[in-house]
C-alpha cells in the first residue's frame, strides 16, 4: 500500500509542487502552491484593509448570536458552522503536524506558521463570503455550496463558464482524495500511532483500531450535517478547553524557559540552522504546515459554512475569521512553545527516533509527558477525539464534493469509501501518509485562490453595502431582541 501513495505523491509533487526557485536556493525549495497561498493571503489582507484586524470584535458578537434576524436562512447556527469547520482543522495537524514541522524546520517554523495563520483569516473570510454568495438550494431541500459554486457560478456570471466549470471540477476531484487523505487517512494514521504505545494490543491488530474507528465515524457521518453540527458543536470546545489547559500548566511549569524559547523562535525565523535549507526552508515548513492545520486558501471549511443561517454573507465571512486565528495563531503557537520548551524535537535527544518517524503526535505526547507523567494518556484520548472530530467534517466536505459530480443519490457510495479508508490508513505507515495529505490539501488552493481572484469585487461589493448599514444603524434595528 505505500508503494502506491508514494507512486501518488511523486506525481501530484512533479505537477503541483515543482520548485520556483529551479535549484537556486542555495539549498532550500519553495514549492510553487506554498508560494501561491502566501501570495494569495498577502494580497487580500491589503486588498480589504485588513479586515481580519477591523472586524475581529464585530465578529465575536455575530457568533454570539447578536445580529440574529428574522430573515436568516441556512441549515444550522453560525456557531455551529465555525465549530464544525473547527472540528476538521483544530486537530492533528496543531498536535502531530506542528511538532513535524518543528522538526522538520526548526522553531523558527512557528513565527512563519503565526504569519500565516494571520493572513489566512483573510482568505477565510473571502471564501466563506463567496460560499455564502452563490451557495444554492438542491432539490432535496439542503443547500449546496463551497468553492464548487462559487467557482462554477461566480466564473460563469463574469464571462468564464468553463473554466469556471473545469476549476469546480478539479476541486471537487481534490476534495474528495483531500478528504480520504488528509481528512481521514491520516488522522486515523497518527492516533494509532500515538494509541499503540498506551494499549499494546493494537500494535499486534492494528486493524482492529480501524475498524472501531470507522464504526464510530459511520454511525455519525450518515445523519448527515445536523448530525455532524450537533457533535462538533459539543466536543470541540471541550476538547479545546483541556488542550489549551494542559499547554499553560506546561508553560508554567517551564515558564523560566519561555522567555528563551521565544527568542530562538524569533530568531531562528530568520537565521534557522543550516540543516533546515536557510530562511526558506524555514519558511515553507511554516505555511505549509498553517495551510493543513487552518486549511484557509484551500476552500474546504467554505463548504460548511455555506450552511450557516445568516441573512448577509459577509457576516458569515466575519464568523470564518476566527477559524485561523484560534486554529493557528492560538492552538499552534501553544503546542510551538510546548515543543520547543520541552526540547524534544532535537533528532538527538531521547526521542529522535520519533522526529526521523514523523511521529508527530506521539512526540507532542512525549513533551506533555516531560512534565506531567501522566497526561500523554489523557492526550492519547483527546488526540482520538480530534482525529474523530476532524474526519466527520471532512466527510462531509468530500460528500458535498462527490454529490456535486455524481448527485444526491450517489452520496452513499461515497461515505462507504470513506470509511474503508478508515480502516486501510491502520496498515499504512505515518509518512507516506502524511506527505500524501500534505500534496492533496494543498493543490486544493490552485483552482480556490484562481476563483478568489477573479471574484474579489463580488466580496468588495458585499463588505462596502454591509459597512454602509453597520454604520447607519441599520444592522442593530433589525436585530431580533433576545
Amino acid at each position: 500500500m505505500d508503494s502506491i501513495f508514494e507512486q501518488i505523491n511523486s506525481l501530484l509533487a512533479s505537477v503541483f509542487f515543482f520548485d520556483i526557485f529551479f535549484g537556486l536556493g542555495d539549498g532550500a525549495t519553495m514549492p510553487f502552491i506554498v508560494a501561491w497561498l502566501v501570495v494569495g493571503g498577502v494580497f487580500l489582507t491589503f486588498r480589504f484593509g485588513f479586515i481580519n484586524v477591523r472586524m475581529f470584535s464585530h465578529a465575536f458578537k455575530i457568533i454570539t448570536g447578536k445580529y440574529r434576524t428574522a430573515d436568516d436562512v441556512g441549515e444550522i447556527t453560525p456557531f455551529q458552522s465555525l465549530t464544525t469547520a473547527l472540528s476538521a482543522t483544530v486537530g492533528l495537524g496543531n498536535i502531530a503536524g506542528v511538532a513535524i514541522a518543528i522538526a522538520v524546520g526548526g522553531p523558527g517554523a512557528t513565527f512563519w506558521m503565526i504569519l500565516a495563520g494571520f493572513f489566512g483569516m483573510t482568505l477565510k473570510f473571502t471564501e466563506v463570503t463567496l460560499a455564502q454568495i452563490y451557495r444554492e438550494k438542491r432539490p432535496d431541500g439542503r443547500l449546496m455550496g463551497g468553492a464548487m459554486q462559487y467557482l462554477s457560478k461566480g466564473l460563469a456570471s463574469k464571462g468564464h463558464a468553463k473554466l469556471g466549470k473545469a476549476l469546480a471540477v478539479i476541486f471537487a476531484v481534490l476534495a474528495i482524495g483531500g478528504s480520504l487523505g488528509a481528512g481521514n487517512a491520516f488522522q486515523t494514521s497518527q492516533a494509532m500511532g500515538v494509541l499503540v504505545d498506551r494499549v499494546p494490543f493494537f500494535a499486534s491488530y492494528p486493524i482492529v483500531f480501524g475498524l472501531i474507528m470507522a464504526a464510530v465515524v459511520g454511525f455519525v457521518i450518515i445523519g448527515g450535517i445536523k448530525r455532524i453540527a450537533s457533535t462538533a458543536e459539543k466536543i470541540v470546545p471541550l476538547m479545546v478547553l483541556i488542550y489549551l489547559a494542559a499547554s499553560l500548566w506546561i508553560l508554567i511549569a517551564n515558564a523560566s524557559a519561555v522567555p528563551a524559547a521565544i527568542s530562538t523562535i524569533f530568531h531562528e525565523a530568520f537565521a534557522p540552522t543550516a540543516a533546515v535549507g536557510g530562511m526558506i526552508g524555514v519558511l515553507v515548513q511554516g505555511f505549509k504546515r498553517a495551510a493543513f492545520s487552518s486549511e484557509a486558501g484551500i476552500g474546504s471549511a467554505a463548504i460548511v459554512h455555506s450552511t450557516a443561517s445568516v441573512k448577509y454573507p459577509v457576516r458569515q465571512g466575519f464568523v470564518a475569521l476566527y477559524e485561523p486565528f484560534i486554529d493557528t495563531i492560538v492552538i499552534c503557537t501553544m503546542t510551538a512553545l510546548v515543543i520547543v520548551t520541552t526540547g524534544v524535537y532535537d533528532p538527538s535527544g531521547a526521542f529522535g527516533d520519533l522526529v526521523v518517524a514523523k511521529q508527530g503526535a506521539a512526540l507532542t505526547a512525549a513533551a506533555y509527558g516531560t512534565v506531567i507523567s501522566w497526561f500523554p494518556v489523557i492526550l492519547s484520548f483527546s488526540i482520538i477525539l480530534f482525529a474523530f472530530s476532524t474526519m466527520i467534517s471532512w466527510s462531509y466536505y468530500g460528500e458535498r464534493s462527490w454529490t456535486y459530480l455524481f448527485g444526491e443519490k450517489y452520496t452513499l457510495v461515497y461515505k462507504l469509501i470513506f470509511i474503508s479508508f478508515t480502516v486501510m490508513a491502520s496498515v499504512t505507515s505515518a509518512s507516506a501518509m502524511l506527505e500524501f495529505s500534505d500534496l492533496l490539501i494543498l493543490t486544493m488552493a490552485l483552482p480556490n485562490i484562481i476563483g478568489l481572484y477573479i471574484l474579489q469585487g463580488d466580496v468588495k461589493a458585499n463588505l462596502n453595502a454591509y459597512m454602509a448599514k453597520w454604520k447607519n444603524g441599520e444592522l442593530d434595528a433589525e436585530a431580533i431582541r433576545k
